[in-house]
């Protein structure tokens, strides 16, 4: 009777052992799918951007939010993406000069392009022109410190050959800062300089497959 007793002990601390190392184990896991998720989720898409004044330039980048991109497919004798829809924005309080946290705060600098209201710049394309083989003009309206102008800026698609759709996209081109009442010299240094062309330049690389919204085949009209 007591050798029963004993092994029937051992199994049931035995059964304990296993239960528990199998509950830690999962644990684990658990906790380490987690953190991979949350590294996943920590990519932020950025645009390049450096603003002219005077004979100089600034360079720097932004975060992107809300970046939405609707791509429609045509047909094959049509340019795979020419019907797009592209819209963002980007918070100024985010922009950063690689290496200089001086020229960063005058990037940032309030009446630069940080308004009373803290507004975002915004962009929504309105209307898409092609100009070659994934090559486009996308004319739309871009809003610095809640005053909205019209641009007109370029996109590339970059693919492979054998690809119908493009892998990624790059949006570049420039918008003069006096639309918008903008001289950098006047805000950052309190005096105008004497070259009065204030260009922004604007260059973004877009995944395709990270940020398409929407995919629809068009059938083409007989």
């Amino acid at each position: 009777m007591k050798k029963v007793r004993n092994i029937v002990l051992s199994l049931i601390v035995l059964i304990t052992v296993l239960v528990v190392s199998g509950y830690t184990k999962s644990e684990s896991n658990t906790e380490q799918k987690e953190h991979l998720s949350s590294i996943e989720n920590k990519e932020q898409q950025t645009i390049n951007l450096f603003v002219t004044h005077g004979h100089c330039s600034t360079p720097f980048a932004g975060n992107v939010s809300n970046l939405q991109l609707n791509l429609y497919a045509g047909s094959e004798l049509k340019n795979p993406i020419e019907d797009m829809d592209l819209s963002f924005e980007v918070d100024p309080n985010t922009f950063n000069v690689c290496r200089s946290e001086e020229l960063t705060q005058s990037i940032r600098r309030p009446g630069l392009f940080v308004g009373e209201q803290n507004e975002k710049i915004t962009f929504i394309s309105t209307n898409v022109y092609t100009m070659g083989l994934d090559w486009y003009e996308v004319n739309g309206k871009m809003s610095i410190k809640g005053i909205e102008k019209e641009v007109k800026f370029f996109v590339t698609g970059i693919r492979d050959p054998k690809e119908i759709m493009a892998s990624s996209l790059v949006l570049s081109g420039q918008v003069n800062l006096f639309d918008w009442g903008i001289d950098y010299d006047k805000i950052v240094n309190g005096k105008s300089d004497a070259v009065s062309t204030k260009l922004l330049y604007l260059n973004m690389k877009i995944d395709t497959q990270k940020y398409q919204t929407s995919f629809v085949t068009v059938n083409m009209k007989q």
